[in-house]
């Protein structure tokens, strides 16, 4: 159906809305998005540029990737709590609203805290197990004592990592991310991009 639609919209060579969920059908049919939240604007601009550096929570997760809000500083992003979430900072200005958006595949589990190179080391309460094709998705809730922004990241891990974690819902893990794997850049989740001009009935 995609390859049809796109086939009859470019044959014809009109412009056409198309309204969806699915990150595939942006990628695949739309050169421009707009990304609706709460029946307001808060991201718009060429498909590719949107979902790979969204600005807010909800299309980081239309494009199946984990979203920090928060401000930007030297070498990383300051997040709401303090901590430091450590990354490549590409546009950002220190002082700034930020995000730092990283792929759940980026993120790896454990039952104990980790020791070593990761410099990303979050406490995370297991709130769900998602299975995807190939991969199960592990969603984190905020642990007792920790972050709250936690709430709703994700990591995706073959099903042997699950089996050998032997973890269930409401288990205390921690999600590790090498600061390599993370991109920072400009973004206001809290203030919606401009919306396109309305015509005031006069």
């Amino acid at each position: 159906m995609r390859t049809l639609l796109r086939r009859v919209i470019r044959g014809a060579g009109q412009t056409a809305v198309l309204v969806t969920h699915s990150a595939l059908d942006a990628l695949v049919l739309a050169d421009r998005v707009v990304v609706l939240t709460d029946g307001r604007v808060v991201e718009q601009g060429s498909t590719r540029e949107v979902l790979a550096r969204p600005r807010t929570a909800f299309t980081a997760r239309i494009a199946g990737l984990d979203l920090v809000p928060g401000t930007a500083g030297d070498g990383g992003l300051l997040a709401p709590d303090g901590t430091v979430v450590a990354g490549r900072v590409e546009g950002a200005v220190a002082g700034e609203p930020a995000v730092a958006v990283f792929p759940p595949s980026a993120v790896a589990v454990f039952a104990e805290r980790p020791k070593g190179s990761p410099r990303n080391v979050l406490p995370v309460r297991l709130a769900a197990i998602e299975p995807r094709g190939d991969v199960v998705r592990l969603r984190a809730a905020a642990a007792p004592g920790g972050p709250a922004w936690v709430d709703g990241l994700a990591a995706d891990v073959t099903p042997a990592a699950v089996a050998d974690l032997g973890v269930e819902p409401g288990a205390d893990l921690w999600f590790a991310v090498k600061a390599t794997e993370v991109m920072i850049h400009a973004g206001n989740p809290e203030r919606p991009v401009p919306q396109f001009g309305r015509v005031v009935p006069g």
